[in-house]
């Protein structure tokens, strides 16, 4: 896996603001507590992989990658806050905490392994960093080596990812009038599918999925 480089970063980045204006123009300053987003977002993604012992659970290691990527979303969010809106200081910080080599991280005066094999104990571990409010970006890097996902795979799901959650927000997500099942399946389901079938290198990739989007929505709800 490649490091994230600054202009990826800075990308990411540009697009979150974006959203977070969408949400609330005032969100910089709102104090808004992204780090308890990443806590409650690795529960989600632990239940995609499946952590029960005393039932019978098959991984959807897919949608666990989804939640990885909301998981990207409040990290962000939170080091745009951290520089105060300055995305280029923002991306250079981010960038810089890219390290694929890395192998532990001190916590609380203890090394813990970022064993690539055990994707749970790496979910774990970022929600207890985010609990002490440390962002730690390589640990999230480390859990995406381990559903081998490239930088570049993860823009692509970002860029997914954060076109769905400005389509939410636009169809009333804010006031609770938006359907998040279509026809029994969450809308990030939806989300996979209808990437998988487009081309993500098409310049106007983002504006055909959140038309894409609009059209399943629509028969969604005459549907319904």
């Amino acid at each position: 896996m490649k490091s994230l480089q600054t202009e990826q970063a800075k990308q990411m980045l540009v697009l979150q603001a974006r959203m977070n204006a969408t949400v609330n123009p005032d969100w910089l300053t709102a104090g808004y507590p992204f780090l308890r987003a990443v806590v409650v977002e690795v529960s989600e993604a632990l239940d995609h992989f499946g952590w029960k012992w005393w039932k019978k659970e098959l991984p959807d290691i897919e949608q666990a990658g989804v939640e990885l990527i909301d998981i990207l979303h409040f990290m962000l969010s939170h080091e745009l806050v951290r520089a105060r809106g300055d995305v280029e200081l923002a991306a250079v910080r981010v960038a810089n905490s890219s390290d694929p080599s890395v192998k532990i991280i001190i916590f609380d005066g203890t090394l813990h392994s970022l064993d690539r094999s055990d994707p749970r104990r790496l979910l774990e571990l970022l929600a207890g960093l985010a609990v002490c409010r440390r962002n730690e970006f390589s640990v999230l890097e480390a859990c995406f080596q381990a559903l081998n996902m490239s930088w570049d795979t993860v823009l692509v799901q970002y860029i997914s990812k954060n076109v769905l959650n400005i389509f939410r927000q636009d169809n009333g997500y804010k006031s609770g009038s938006y359907v998040k099942q279509w026809n029994g399946r969450e809308d990030n389901v939806h989300l996979v599918e209808i990437v998988s079938s487009m081309d993500v290198n098409n310049k106007s990739f983002s504006v055909d999925l959140y038309k894409a989007l609009g059209a399943r929505y629509v028969a969604v709800l005459k549907a319904g």
